[in-house]
């Protein structure tokens, strides 16, 4: 996808760093590193290989696992609130302390990976995360799960921080735009059927048996994955290089059009995470009265995400990427407002469009950060999912405190004022884009 326009200047050219060979010598560097490329592209798995459909369906596994894990207390906190004697600003930490615990080792889990190999990372990670989710069940206290969770967070956090170069490494690049699909796709159907499962399950045994469902799923994801994985075979290791990732991470933070997505991904992810944090405790309290069942599967809505970043290709040629951004802020912000009323086919379509919204918006701005950064692409999107992910965890514990104060009204207007944020950035951008174009 390419990058979002947000109007930032070109940056110099720095005549110091320009090679002095002569252009018949730099014509053959890169002729040579051109032909030793496509060498190796050709050496990788691409469709009919026996590996193929094997790495495929590994990492399709691996994104259902740990983000069904991931999201797991979510569909289940008015229970948890109930069964533990927790507020729900309380009981939102069990998902706020996972998506903190991502946020902060996705970085140094991808340089970690960049050492010791993707394939490795991802094992590990999936198998730390799969044992602690077989402890879960049996914390005895909130804190304890709250301090389980965020561990579980931090050991999910090598998956987003190695399936992507992992993929990028073993699949030809005419393929690898499928096998990305099928590991986002994953990541989809996991973070649904985590929450529908563990409500149905939960209604009928308890949220410790929902959770329970939901680890005993992981591991045979994770095995699956295990046995599915074939081995790496162009994986080169990196030694460690703390200062220059510290230089490069540095560099993106001081780059004014990376700093925009990066708030518009945290701002777009804070609505979600409020929105999805919160209405449980919404659905199953008066004038609605749902089961905890039927609350899991309001989670089936995410299909209509899944659509919405489909669809933002597309849109993004029609409308522009400033164009498909202020669409879905304001399809999110319509969604907000509609959800008010005290009807349940209110709040359904209310969610559809929250969540097509949201989709969009984050397609847009994901997409455009590893497009724009020049350097350090992995350390640019290991930065975007850190704030992606610290947004989640604002909007979880945010949306809890202003349900508890003010209801679900006080919830949408937390989620309403960060959509204006997101507008004001891209209006801001939109107009720096003018005044350039004019210059």
């Amino acid at each position: 996808m390419p990058a979002l326009d947000t109007g930032a200047s070109t940056a110099p050219v720095d005549a110091s760093a320009v090679t002095r060979t002569s252009p018949t010598s730099e014509n053959s560097d890169a002729a040579k590193h051109s032909c030793a490329a496509k060498h190796s592209d050709a050496t990788k798995l691409s469709p009919g290989d026996p590996g193929h459909g094997r790495m495929r369906l590994a990492l399709f596994a691996a994104g259902l696992s740990t983000f069904a894990l991931l999201y797991s207390t979510q569909a289940l906190l008015p229970e948890i609130s109930h069964a533990l004697h927790a507020a729900p600003d309380q009981a939102s930490w069990t998902v706020s302390g996972a998506t903190i615990g991502l946020a902060v080792a996705v970085l140094p889990l991808a340089a970690l990976s960049e050492r010791f190999g993707r394939r490795r990372m991802l094992t590990v990670s999936m198998a730390v995360a799969v044992a602690l989710a077989l402890v879960i069940p049996f914390a005895p206290s909130l804190p304890v799960l709250i301090a389980l969770r965020t561990l579980q967070g931090a050991a999910v956090a090598g998956v987003p921080a190695s399936a992507m170069a992992f993929l990028s490494d073993e699949v030809r690049a005419r393929h690898l735009v499928g096998a990305v699909g099928l590991f986002v796709a994953g990541n989809s159907v996991g973070g649904m059927s985590g929450r529908i499962l563990t409500g149905w399950v939960t209604e009928a045994w308890g949220w410790r048996a929902g959770l329970g469902a939901v680890a005993v799923t992981s591991l045979l994801c994770a095995v699956a994955f295990r046995l599915l994985v074939p081995p790496a075979r162009h994986f080169t290791p990196v030694p460690l290089h703390p200062r220059r990732v510290a230089a490069t991470v540095r560099a993106h933070l001081g780059n004014p059009l990376l700093l925009r997505l990066y708030a518009i991904g945290l701002l777009f992810m804070t609505v979600f995470g409020a929105v999805y944090t919160v209405i449980g405790y919404r659905l199953v309290a008066e004038p609605f009265g749902l089961s905890q069942g039927l609350v899991g599967s309001i989670f089936v809505i995410y299909l209509v995400g899944t659509a919405g970043a489909a669809t933002a290709g597309r849109l993004n040629a029609r409308l522009g990427r400033r164009g498909t951004l202020y669409l879905g802020i304001g399809t999110a912000s319509a969604g907000l407002l509609i959800s008010l009323a005290d009807s349940i086919v209110a709040v359904v379509a209310g969610l559809v469009l929250i969540t097509a919204g949201f989709f969009a918006g984050h397609a847009v701005a994901s997409g455009s950060v590893s497009h724009t950064a020049t350097h350090g692409a992995a350390q640019a999107s290991a930065l975007y999912q850190m704030s992606y992910y610290i947004g989640s965890s604002l909007g979880g514990a945010l949306g809890a405190v202003a349900f508890a104060a003010g209801g679900w009204a006080a919830t949408v207007a937390l989620a309403l004022g960060a959509m204006v944020l997101a507008a004001g950035i891209t209006l801001y951008a939109t107009r720096r884009a003018v005044v350039l174009a004019r210059a």
